[in-house]
């Protein structure tokens, strides 16, 4: 509840001042009442150097009241090591927890990423004939992040937003940016629609492949991906970007399928493996609270054997009641045909049929339906972690109602981003001149015949309206007079901004605006010369390169 606590009041301060600035004529910020001119801040002036002189009191009200709220946001951060809920719930209602291995219960060295690049890399040269060159790359761990998205046919990696718009200056041809220009010609505007993109399982309905990596073993394989792709483009190879994506995909499934993984963590456990010392103690308290505990991964047996026995101890079976390995994930979940196999002490796959789950066997396969069936683990009363939020999370909670938690081990880095004085500036900066652009706004049915240097253009079947002021000389006429449409695109003082803008189009909101209003010439040259952009670590260059 205190995470929540301080979430909200931090959310608070950022929207305060919108909330401010929107909140009606004459609303004083802060409590205090405001400086400048008595009339109501939803009427401008008459005049051409009126209405600059207007803008720019409300511009420079605005700024002060972005600096007098950051040194109170920064006093309540939000903590990095929180758990964050997205839903209520009683964890004394909880009667089942269940866990996912990798990453999950075991968390691995930076090492791990480089024997899969270094390992699928071999593999492309040794038994997919791909030139010997390509081993003079190295695996780079700031190159890419979870969720990116990679077109097979074009062999271009982006980020795609939640609103299926593509971040531009994210799209990577190998190892170097493609320009927006040629990627909005290449996709035709910077929007993919749900209908182009794949699925998490790899299906769409017009025969795209547009993947996306969601799983942390899937960096390397992006990474090795645009280093082939570099190599083929910087020595004029010509070469099909469908057979690379499938083969660079099989060396990655080889590595872990064939062994090399596995066989190299176990053969130096400590480099590969991080101690956790807790993990122990947090599943005794579970147990000895007769909670009911069960794993389920898709690594071998040997494998989770020795990591399990590295980082909980000998008895780890002990803890829990039920323990699958090799499930293959995600069609564990949905795939009803497969039944489960005993494996006994020396690894071998036992003939019996399973009547039922018996605590300190080992099971391999099987399919949750027979698992929900054997165990009678249904619902909200199943409490169940891993840090796939496809495979792990998604269907447990669509189609079995069970709780999911997501280990997410890229938020610890992003929350210490946010916390920073920059970053919280930075933002609440662009919070407040959201709120002081929805306030300039007119009212769809504003009197052009009464204030005809004011146009007001509605956007069809709706009541969002882009609002151009403090020019003169145009023409009187219709809403959404193309001549008028013209005259304002010329305009000094003002640009056409959208009345919310887009995900994508947001952060170059603030830096538009400020750019015509440094063009006023009362502005001093200080303040002209003030970029308001995003800090450095939002640069499209470090967008690619961890979670935004």
């Amino acid at each position: 509840m205190a995470t929540a606590a301080v979430a909200v009041a931090r959310g608070a301060g950022a929207r305060g001042a919108a909330a401010t600035l929107r909140g009606g004529c004459g609303t004083a910020a802060r409590g205090r009442p405001r400086a400048g001119p008595s009339r109501p801040l939803c009427t401008a002036p008459g005049t051409v150097p009126d209405r600059k002189r207007y803008l720019w009191e409300r511009y420079q009200e605005a700024k002060r009241s972005t600096d007098e709220l950051v040194p109170s946001i920064m006093n309540n951060l939000l903590n990095p090591d929180a758990i964050f809920a997205n839903n209520e719930m009683s964890l004394s209602d909880i009667e089942i927890y269940g866990f996912d291995y990798d990453y999950t219960l075991v968390f691995y060295s930076k090492h791990l990423h480089t024997l899969i690049f270094n390992a699928a890399r071999d593999l492309l040269i040794n038994e997919h004939r791909y030139p010997v060159e390509i081993r003079k790359y190295e695996y780079d761990p700031s190159f890419a992040i979870r969720g990116l998205h990679y077109d097979v046919q074009r062999a271009v990696l982006m980020k795609i937003d939640a609103f299926h718009y593509i971040q531009l200056g994210t799209v990577y041809r190998g190892l170097s940016v493609v320009p927006d220009e040629e990627v909005i010609e290449m996709y035709e505007g910077s929007h993919v629609p749900l209908e182009q993109m794949s699925d998490f399982y790899g299906k769409s309905s017009h025969g795209n492949t547009m993947k996306q990596f969601m799983d942390i073993f899937s960096l390397p394989e992006m990474t090795l991906l645009s280093c082939v792709n570099e190599y083929f483009l910087k020595n004029n190879i010509d070469y099909e970007p469908v057979h690379l994506y499938k083969d660079v995909k099989d060396s990655i499934r080889d590595v872990h399928i064939k062994g090399i993984m596995y066989r190299a963590i176990e053969a130096d456990i400590e480099k590969y493996i991080c101690y956790a010392e807790q993990t122990r103690a947090v599943l005794a308290k579970l147990a000895d609270h007769g909670k009911k505990m069960f794993l389920i991964t898709n690594s071998p047996s040997s494998f989770v054997d020795k990591g399990m026995r590295y980082i909980v101890g000998k008895d780890w079976r002990d803890l829990f009641d039920v323990v699958i390995v090799q499930a293959e994930k995600p069609n564990f979940f949905n795939d009803k045909r497969r039944p489960f196999r005993k494996v006994n002490e020396k690894g071998v796959l036992l003939w019996d049929k399973i009547h039922k789950l018996q605590k300190g066997q080992i099971y391999k396969q099987g399919n949750l339906y027979e698992f929900l069936k054997l165990t009678g683990w249904r619902g909200s009363k199943v409490l169940y972690f891993g840090d796939h939020i496809y495979s792990d999370l998604a269907d447990l909670t669509l189609k079995h109602g069970w709780r999911t938690g997501a280990i997410i081990p890229e938020l610890r880095s992003e929350l210490r981003i946010m916390n920073t004085e920059q970053y919280v500036q930075t933002m609440t900066w662009l919070q407040t001149l959201t709120g002081l652009l929805e306030q300039m706004q007119v009212r769809p049915d504003h009197d052009l015949a009464a204030d005809p240097d004011w146009l007001v253009r509605a956007d069809a079947g709706s009541q969002r309206c882009r609002v151009t002021a403090g020019f003169a000389g145009v023409e009187k006429g219709k809403k959404g007079d193309e001549r008028n449409d013209q005259k304002f695109l010329q305009c000094p003082v003002w640009k056409l901004v959208p009345h919310r803008p887009e995900p994508d189009l947001l952060p170059e909101a603030p830096v538009a605006i400020c750019r015509h209003l440094h063009g006023v010439s009362e502005l001093p040259l200080e303040l002209r010369c003030q970029p308001h952009i995003l800090p450095q670590e939002d640069s499209p260059a470090a967008r690619t390169s961890r979670v935004v």
